[in-house]
């Protein structure tokens, strides 16, 4: 491989590669250096097996406690219960499986299928060939619409334009030349090399390769991308220290039963056994199903928008989102030029898509020149141009013209060409000659720094007069590049003979500047100002110009138009891991938008967010934002726009490349993070109340209020149909209108703690009174005692979902009370509660019975009486 190629004339090149510019290489020398380098292909991960995704399902913490639930049931005989905890766990795993499947062959269908192939000069001969194949020193041919396959020096080039924001961040596509260029240029000035992944959007070009596979600009950032290691989601950080907290609250209510037992001088393997049955009680057998479910469910909701997620924890990560850092080119941005400010005579027109352009402005000679050069000295056409390909400035100003309603086929019918000086990298413009009855019009345009020193004149509102405010109009073009705009200069003059080559740009009259801006996406704007109320701060890390980026910024709302300039940073001098300074460490962490980033930055930039706790998503669709994308918390990728490499990289895909699916997803990823704090706060009292109800009554020498089948049966059916029933809630409506929450916060914090002892604490005093009640007041024997209490805690279980929302909001209607699954899992529950009393089998095995009206309506009584007793204490006491 070579160093520094662009520092290295083209024969030097071709020595060290030991090629021909003419023939190119040998089929002996290619067989070689296949041999040495490989195939021209760049490591990445590959893609997950079906084995792989499967075990992965089960690295759950929760999980793991179940398992070993489930060994302790095996070990003390508990043969139902022990297969029972072996169905959630296949339950929960295979669900996982199914759904992760399923988003990877919804990414297998956005791969292109097959290999580019490229035009090459092997043996003297022109051969079509795999990108793959491509060794070190090929001759390669590119044209319009070719994929570059590596790195490659320029040998010729024939108005070769190549879009290289995929790389680079730059929105304009690069016009290529062949000299020599400095042995410092950074990347983006690389003017006379060609770059893997990039398009050639115009022209043809002649290039030898330099650089393959993992050598390339491309391959340095894939391996970035591979070493950048991914973070653990907060799901999975929020479940690990849930679980610890789970296991030491078993082995806390085991021990307490075990030594109670033994002082009470109860039989050792009866309370060893009473103690770990109370201990499993402990722990939400339900709780993966239901998570599972919940992501699954808003995995399928994206879907069904044209959102893919790629793993089902990605929707929580989503919704706990605090930091969005996105790239600007094909994101905020359409990726294409557009005609933005005209500066003519001492008029200045800005905004133009926006703003009415009077006849008045239309009539005038000066204006109707400048449409005439901008139609006529111009080789696109606009009704046959490919989007993606041709020259975007030339297609802009077709583009425009025809929104001002002028037929541009029409007008190069009227004026027909009869000369051309062509464009060219040394000149920096071009121009053309027509004839209309027997006069000759030359039209001119190109960089204004070149196109003026053929200025003699300028026209005016009313003249032609001589050229004396040049240094003004210097000023005024200056002006409109530190706003980040692309402008072109316009000339003309009349003529009654046809000039030369030489004298065609002799003399020519001023008319003015078109300064163009790669727009904002119509529906970035609201976006951003969803974003802002949620409390997510959006930083644009972009490669492209400051002013550019500033200008953007401003359009979508992410920069005030009197914004602090700190607020802006250009990036290329900055480092943002190491040595941070206070000062430099506030303007970082104060800025919104970093322009002239490179790879590698945008990557450390992802990590001093990580590193000062903040959860970062990424959104990018090029091969630049790769290594950022799999570093991040969360990686975006455009799936119609995006490259290859970004979408294997991401975790989410937008397959229709709206920036409002993020929002979306966001949204519904809030939601689910919201919806499994509520039923793991139900569960974890659920559970409470049974493990209170059970040890109080044990201690106290009261009836059982539970057996251990009828511990089962409620941890596997009343307790998961509400848990799921939330689980699939919509959400609060205010939900994006408030701060992420706190990733350092668990999932379940110290208020949600208080309000699990809470409300176990009042289903278990419903259980404990009615049992007190019916034992020393009614003298009812101890089964219907039991069955009684059992009733109880099933109902009183059930009400218990309408403690779960927020203390500011009404008892009667809120996102509990209007979620429709809620009502049909308290139906579905009480039916399957009394109907397994029909069923002989199963109401022996559960040592169930009928019960009285009389019975019943006491049952009812008590377990509304948890309900009333939660709601005082919860809207006296703050908790929430």
């Amino acid at each position: 491989m070579v160093q520094k190629p662009f520092a290295l004339s083209i024969e030097k090149v071709v020595t060290i590669l030991e090629s021909n510019a003419q023939s190119g290489l040998e089929e002996q020398q290619i067989q070689n250096l296949l041999n040495k380098y490989g195939p021209n292909q760049i490591p990445k991960d590959a893609p997950k097996k079906r084995w792989r995704i499967l075990v992965d399902q089960f690295l759950n913490p929760i999980l793991y406690i179940l398992i070993a639930a489930a060994i302790l049931a095996f070990i003390f005989s508990d043969v139902i219960e022990g297969f029972a905890i072996l169905v959630v766990i296949i339950i929960s795993a295979g669900i996982g499986f199914f759904m992760e499947l399923r988003a990877i062959r919804s990414l297998e269908a956005l791969r292109k299928m097959g290999q580019s192939k490229i035009h090459a000069i092997r043996s003297g001969k022109r051969v079509h060939i795999k990108g793959m194949e491509i060794v070190p020193g090929d001759i390669i041919l590119l044209r319009t619409g070719d994929i570059v396959p590596a790195d490659a020096r320029l040998i010729t080039v024939d108005n070769l334009l190549v879009k290289e924001s995929a790389l680079t961040g730059e929105s304009v596509p690069i016009r290529k030349v062949v000299k020599v260029l400095k042995g410092d240029s950074p990347i983006t000035d690389q003017y006379n090399m060609v770059f893997r992944g990039t398009m050639v959007t115009s022209g043809f070009g002649k290039a030898i390769v330099t650089s393959t596979a993992k050598f390339t600009q491309l391959g340095h950032i894939q391996q970035l991308g591979i070493d950048a290691s991914q973070e653990h989601t907060p799901l999975d950080k929020k479940l690990n220290h849930l679980s610890k907290w789970l296991i030491w609250l078993t082995l806390f209510f085991a021990l307490v039963v075990i030594v109670a037992g033994c002082i009470r001088g109860k039989d050792i393997l009866l309370m060893i056994e009473t103690g770990v049955a109370l201990g499993v009680a402990a722990i939400p057998e339900g709780l993966p199903i239901v998570a599972t479910i919940a992501l699954a469910q808003g995995m399928l909701r994206l879907s069904k928008r044209q959102v893919i997620i790629k793993k089902m924890e990605a929707v929580q990560t989503l919704g706990a989102t605090d930091i969005i850092c996105t790239d600007k080119t094909g994101t905020l941005t359409e990726d294409r030029m557009k005609v933005h400010t005209i500066l003519f005579g001492d008029k200045s027109l800005d905004d133009v898509f926006m703003t009415d352009v009077s006849m008045a402005i239309r009539e005038q000679p000066i204006f109707k020149n400048i449409i005439f050069a901008s139609i006529l000295c111009n080789n696109e056409n606009l009704g046959t141009a490919i989007e993606g390909q041709g020259d975007s400035i030339e297609q802009a100003l077709l583009e425009f013209f025809k929104y001002l309603g002028y037929d541009s086929v029409a007008i190069k019918n009227a004026y027909p060409e009869e000369l051309e000086l062509p464009f060219d990298a040394t000149r920096k413009f071009m121009a053309t000659a027509h004839k209309n009855d027997k006069i000759i019009r030359v039209y001119a345009k190109g960089a204004f720094e070149a196109l003026i020193p053929h200025c003699d004149y300028i026209m005016d509102e009313k003249e032609i007069i001589p050229f004396k405010t040049k240094s003004e109009w210097h000023t005024k073009v200056n002006t409109l590049a530190d706003h980040g705009l692309r402008t072109l200069a316009f000339a003309f003059k009349e003529m009654n003979e046809l000039p030369t080559s030489e004298t065609i740009v002799d003399r020519l009259v001023f008319l003015g500047v078109i300064g163009f801006l790669d727009p904002a996406r119509s529906d970035v704007m609201a976006t951003i100002d969803v974003y802002k109320k949620a409390g997510i701060k959006v930083v644009m890390a972009t490669g492209d110009h400051p002013g550019t980026s500033k200008k953007i910024a401003e359009e979508i709302g992410l920069l005030k138009r009197d914004a602090d300039p700190d607020e802006v940073l250009i990036a290329q001098n900055l480092k943002f891991i190491e040595h941070i300074d206070p000062t430099l460490f506030e303007k970082i962490s104060k800025a919104s938008v970093f322009a002239r980033v490179s790879p590698k930055q945008k990557l450390d930039l992802v990590k001093f967010y990580q590193k000062n706790n903040h959860i970062v998503g990424m959104i990018g669709d090029g091969i630049n934002d790769v290594p950022a994308l799999k570093k991040a918390d969360i990686g975006i990728a455009m799936g119609i726009r995006g490259t290859e490499a970004a979408r294997e990289a991401a975790d989410v895909i937008l397959k229709n490349d709206k920036f409002t699916a993020i929002e979306m997803a966001i949204k519904q990823g809030r939601v689910i993070l919201e919806n499994i704090r509520q039923f793991v706060v139900y569960l974890l009292s659920c559970n409470l109340a049974e493990i209170l109800s059970v040890g109080i009554a044990a201690f106290s020498n009261l009836p059982s209020p539970l057996l251990p089948m009828q511990i089962l049966f409620l941890n596997l059916i009343t307790d998961v149909f509400p848990a799921l029933a939330l689980g699939l809630g919509k959400g609060e409506n205010d939900i994006m209108e408030r701060a992420p929450k706190d990733p350092k916060v668990p999932i379940i914090s110290k208020m949600d703690w208080n309000s699990i002892v809470l409300f176990g604490m009042c289903v278990s005093v419903a259980v404990i009174g009615i049992v007190m009640y019916t034992h020393f007041v009614l003298n009812l024997s101890e089964k219907i005692i039991n069955n009684m209490a059992f009733y109880t805690l099933v109902m009183a279980q059930l009400f218990n979902v309408f403690n779960l929302p927020r203390q500011t909001e009404s008892f009667w209607v809120n996102e509990v009370t209007t979620n429709i699954w809620v009502w049909a899992a308290i139906v579905i529950s009480l039916l399957l509660t009394f109907g397994v009393t029909l069923i002989a089998p199963i109401s022996n095995v559960l040592s169930l019975g009928s019960i009285s009206i009389y019975h019943l309506f006491l049952v009812i009584i008590f377990a509304i009486g948890s309900l009333v007793l939660a709601q005082i204490i919860k809207r006296s006491i703050k908790l929430f």
